[in-house]
């Protein structure tokens, strides 16, 4: 989700006028604990006061977290000014665009779990074999214990707050580490927290990544860690010293497949608001459309159309939009920038739609890029920024070929006229989720899971099934005072030699 990067590329050249106002803050990076040989963990007490609380809410009840759960959705909607200004501050992200990616999600999520947590939290009875005949079985969903939350600075109100709730609903104790990018937004969400929660049940821990590297080190329950893949791979080979059970939610190239019979109007317009929202920094934005050559040049025209619609300017006064966000950092907008002079320069693509930059407020104009080779730089990375390359294909079987040729991605986006050819192509791909003739639209959702496979993550979360995400299934079976696997124990005798022959008949 959130990207990562090791060195900046070359800047290029700006070329759109420089806008004054406002200010973008940079970020202030704490400095990170020293963990040199032999130095105590810094966060040692903390943890050890976590794991004891942890042991007191498994015995929490669901109108208890439930409480905790109606204070955090109170606290959150009289914070909401606050939580604007920290986001604009940030990455001048407008007041609307907060509310609708930031705070109504995680509003969804908590009210989702707030409605459904006393029905979560009844044991599941299931079916017991013949061979088990007298005995019960059910399931129990116990807290999994001290868990540690990394998350992202893209989204990092929402991509903190969903997963804590979901943490809160399940009776675990929470340790957060948010991105350092992001110091405004993670100053309130400490404000936040600390006034409903004590520090041994859920505290934030601020800095760069040596704050994670230090909290990595401890035996946690269970890591939640949403970014990037290659980060990714670090948190996990940190579980795997102590066996952790983590949820992975990272991102990849996520495509739009358009076919032949989609309506290009709203195609366009969809896809203008998903990839651009955020300016492009989302996890499951579209990051390249595949689509037929002969629907290319209508398709162009009607996206420009719909860029002017939404954001209700035209392409040169794209800089003074206030609906529009900014990369950011510096390391971030070199790394998304240099992928337009790479693909016009080196791999001859040309800029169907925007291509402006101004390195001063870190802002790229949306940008469509057409003519862009498989090869290119630009196709190799999630973009994470607002860039959209257009590729032509020959028949669907191309299209789904240059699909499966990369990593499984997060999401898959299908634009077609033809239920026939939909089920075609999700039947010959694989990806974390898919939409048909929209997009992003299916995270919204609390009764679908949400999350990716293999490189695009691990596990899934949202609604119940956020709730399972941090807890324990634990499998309980109650036996009778006489149980039926008694007539099958040792000695084995001609009359257990029966039994057992009699019950694989039944079997079979």
């Amino acid at each position: 989700m959130a990207k990562t990067s090791l060195k900046s590329p070359k800047r290029p050249k700006a070329t759109a006028k420089a806008v004054t106002k406002p200010k973008l803050i940079s970020p202030q990076i704490s400095s990170s604990p020293k963990l040199e040989k032999g130095n105590k963990n810094p966060f040692e007490s903390l943890f050890q006061s976590q794991k004891k609380k942890a042991l007191e809410l498994r015995l929490s009840t669901a109108n208890e977290r439930i409480q905790k759960l109606k204070k955090l959705r109170d606290i959150i909607l009289s914070k909401k000014t606050e939580i604007q200004s920290a986001l604009f501050s940030d990455f001048r992200k407008s007041a609307q665009e907060v509310d609708l990616t930031e705070i109504l999600p995680v509003i969804g999520e908590i009210n989702d779990s707030i409605r459904h947590l006393k029905s979560w939290m009844k044991p599941v009875r299931v079916k017991t074999p013949i061979t088990l005949f007298g005995a019960k079985s059910q399931i129990i969903y116990e807290p999994k214990g001290v868990c540690l939350i990394i998350s992202p600075w893209n989204y990092p109100f929402h991509l903190a707050f969903a997963p804590i709730a979901a943490a809160i609903s399940a009776g675990n104790t929470v340790i957060l580490k948010p991105s350092e990018y992001t110091p405004n937004t993670s100053k309130i969400t400490t404000e936040i927290l600390r006034l409903i929660f004590p520090e041994e049940e859920v505290a934030v821990r601020e800095g760069d990544a040596g704050v994670s590297q230090a909290l990595l080190e401890f035996p946690f329950d269970h890591i939640f860690f949403t970014g990037s893949t290659p980060v990714g791979k670090v948190v996990m080979s940190a579980a795997a010293k102590h066996l952790t059970s983590v949820t992975l939610e990272l991102g990849g190239k996520s495509p739009s497949l358009i076919t032949e019979g989609a309506d290009l109007k709203a195609t366009a317009e969809k896809l203008m608001w998903g990839k651009f929202v955020n300016a492009g920094q989302t996890c499951v934005a579209p990051d390249y459309v595949l689509i037929p050559k002969s629907l290319e040049p209508e398709f162009i025209e009607e996206s420009k159309k719909a860029l002017e619609r939404l954001f209700n300017r035209e392409e040169s006064l794209f800089a003074h939009n206030a609906d529009f966000c900014r990369i950011i950092n510096d390391r971030n907008f070199d790394r998304v920038s240099s992928y337009i002079e790479s693909a016009v320069q080196e791999d001859d693509a040309k800029i169907a739609v925007g291509g402006k930059v101004e390195s001063g407020q870190r802002f790229i104009s949306p940008t469509i890029l057409t003519g862009v080779k498989l090869s290119s730089k630009i196709m190799q990375d999630e973009i994470f920024g607002p860039l959209l390359p257009v590729i032509n294909y020959e028949s669907i079987d191309e299209a789904i070929q240059i699909v499966n040729d990369k990593d499984k991605p997060l999401a898959l986006y299908i634009f077609t006229g033809s239920k026939k050819q939909a089920n075609y192509i999700l039947k010959r791909t694989s990806s974390g989720g898919a939409v048909i003739n929209d997009v992003m639209i299916h995270l919204v959702n609390p009764n679908l899971p949400f999350g990716g496979v293999n490189h695009s993550g691990h596990g899934s979360y949202h609604g119940h099934f956020g709730f399972r995400a941090f807890s324990h299934e634990r499998s309980i079976l109650k036996s009778p005072k006489f149980s039926m696997a008694k007539l099958l124990y040792p000695p084995y005798t001609n009359f257990v030699k029966r039994v057992a022959d009699s019950t694989m008949k039944w079997f079979i």
